[in-house]
Order: structure tokens, then C-alpha cells, then sequence
């Protein structure tokens, strides 16, 4: 019986799931304080819009931001703006970077500890009408420092926030970075994993993953030993090829709208089944409505979500 359970789970979830629609926005605001009236006004559009949650992956401010306390309570205060739920996972720009005498050379280890304290303090979304959340430090004891690594199931869909970011994902020649990175890459794989198989298990429709990272733009190869994201490519490409239903990754980053299939198998073949939403930011102050439809083999489409009055007027 436990074994024809997922499968009669699949079978329902047409029939129980229905068409929704959420949004997908980073990297912003970038320049402050001048971009605060262009992300409110975003944050405006979506409010009206009304989705069933947001989706921000990270980067509240640009990297040459001093990563002071001011900037990482005011990123709260923009997420108590949202009227619905609003899903946060963690950019480079938030600690990461802060070493950096731009960012005002902060201890990257003690701005993490921070952000957590101030955006991950109970297992539920932020915005005015936060979601519940199970999060990795709660059901992984191994992996009991990642409160801010979440999941949860919408409709019959699957969501994953992981907590992979820029500048090589911490993976870098200076003190404590390596080990940091270790430690969160062997965190953030079991997540990964479990999320493929909690999806199998219940039967999902799709999944979602959410995380900060350009992981097909950084400089370091990713087959090369020095990459800190060659594990997680080979996990998001093993696990789409397995599951063989819907995936879907979400990221910033490098503030282009992209919509593609990065991941190949090892023949440099496409996994059709496995698509990447690089939402636009920095300048481009505007987000992605993305649909979910169960009628919709493909199961994802995304629309721009776009502040006319955000627009950059373009250089002739």
C-alpha cells in the first residue's frame, strides 16, 4: 500500500490542485536611498496584484552598501510592506561581501548571524500575512544553523529555499570562508536532496527552487575543483533527470531576465524537464508573475511585472 501511495497522489493532484500565480523578485533595492520610492512603488504593484506569496532570492542592497544594521532592519521594514506572504533567501550582498571595504568591512560570519536573528526567527514567511514554513534547522538536526533554508507545498507543488549566493558561494581564500562554505554546501545538498524526495514522495506536480546565485554566469568553472557550485549544479541536474516532472529554479544575481534550460546531462543534452527564472534587478526595479497551471504540461509561465514609472530611460 505505501508503495502505490505516490502514485495515487499524482493521480488526485490534477484533479484537487488548481491554477495560481505567485512573484518572483531580487536584487533590490540596489541603490539607496534613491531606489526606495521605485521598490515601493514595486511593492505596491504587487500588493495589488494580490499573488499567493512572493519570492525574494536575495541581494537587499548593492554590495558596495555598508552592511550596517540601518540596511538589514530597513530590508524588514520594505518586507512588512508586502500585504501577503513573502519568502526571503539569502544574498552575497547580505554578508557574504561585507568584508570588503566598500561594504564596510564587516565580519561576513557575524552579518550572518544578524540576518538570521532578524529575518529567520520563527518557521513562517515574512510580509503582513505570512505562510508557515518547515525549515532544515527544524526537521535536520545535522543541520540545525539553517533556519533561514525553508520549504513549502502550495496546490501540489513543492517550494525550496536554499541558501546558495555569488562570489563563488562563499568558497573563497580567506579566513573562515572555507570552512563556512563547507559546511553550509553539505547543508544545502541534503536539502536539495530531501526536497527531490519529499516532492516524489507526495506526489507533487512540480518543484520550485528559490536561491540567490547566477550558478551558469560566475568565472570559475564549475567542473573545476575551486567551484562552490559544481555540487550543487550536479544535485539540481541529478535530481530533475530523476523526479522527471517539472523543476523549476529560481535566482538573481545578475539582474537579466532569463528564462531557460541550463542544465545538461552527461552527454550535453538539455534536461527539458528543469527551467531557470533569472529575475531582472539592480536598475531594472521590476519582478515576475509566474503561473502555475496543472492543465499546462509544462506547468510554469512568466509574465514581467513591470512599474512604468520604475523604467530607466535608455542611453541612445
Amino acid at each position: 500500500m505505501l508503495r502505490i501511495l505516490p502514485l495515487l497522489l499524482l493521480l488526485a493532484w490534477p484533479a484537487m490542485a488548481q491554477r495560481f500565480e505567485f512573484v518572483a523578485l531580487g536584487d533590490m533595492p540596489y541603490n539607496v536611498p534613491a531606489d526606495h520610492p521605485r521598490y515601493d512603488r514595486l511593492i505596491d504593484r504587487i500588493n495589488a496584484v494580490n499573488p499567493v506569496f512572493s519570492i525574494h532570492v536575495g541581494d537587499t542592497k548593492a554590495g558596495s552598501t555598508p552592511c550596517t544594521d540601518e540596511m538589514i532592519l530597513r530590508s524588514k521594514e520594505h518586507f512588512d510592506r508586502f500585504a501577503g506572504a513573502v519568502v526571503y533567501t539569502v544574498g552575497d550582498n547580505e554578508w557574504t561581501d561585507c568584508h570588503r571595504r566598500p561594504a564596510g568591512g564587516f565580519d561576513p560570519l557575524e552579518r550572518l548571524a544578524f540576518v538570521r536573528r532578524i529575518h529567520f526567527a520563527e518557521a513562517r514567511s515574512l510580509g503582513q500575512r505570512p505562510i508557515a514554513v518547515e525549515r532544515q534547522a527544524d526537521l535536520m538536526p545535522a543541520h540545525a544553523t539553517y533556519v533561514e533554508n525553508a520549504r513549502w507545498l502550495h496546490n501540489g507543488v513543492r517550494f525550496v529555499s536554499v541558501h546558495i549566493v555569488g562570489s563563488n558561494n562563499n568558497f573563497e581564500p580567506r579566513a573562515g570562508a572555507p570552512e563556512e562554505f563547507m559546511a553550509r554546501n553539505a547543508a544545502n545538498l541534503a536539502w536539495i536532496a530531501e526536497g527531490f524526495a519529499q516532492a516524489e514522495r507526495e506526489g507533487a506536480l512540480g518543484l520550485v527552487f528559490a536561491f540567490q546565485a547566477d550558478m551558469w554566469q560566475e568565472r570559475t568553472p564549475r567542473d573545476d575543483l575551486s567551484s562552490g557550485f559544481a555540487d550543487t549544479v550536479r544535485a539540481l541536474t541529478e535530481g530533475a533527470v530523476r523526479f522527471g516532472r517539472p523543476v523549476l529554479m529560481i535566482h538573481g544575481d545578475s539582474h537579466v531576465l532569463t528564462i531557460d534550460q541550463p542544465l545538461r546531462d552527461r552527454g550535453r543534452a538539455t534536461i527539458e524537464n528543469a527551467t531557470r527564472l533569472m529575475v531582472m534587478g539592480a536598475s531594472e526595479v521590476h519582478a515576475v508573475r509566474v503561473t502555475v497551471d496543472p492543465a499546462e504540461p509544462g506547468l510554469f509561465s512568466f509574465t514581467p511585472l513591470r512599474v512604468p514609472e520604475n523604467a530607466a530611460r535608455p542611453r541612445m
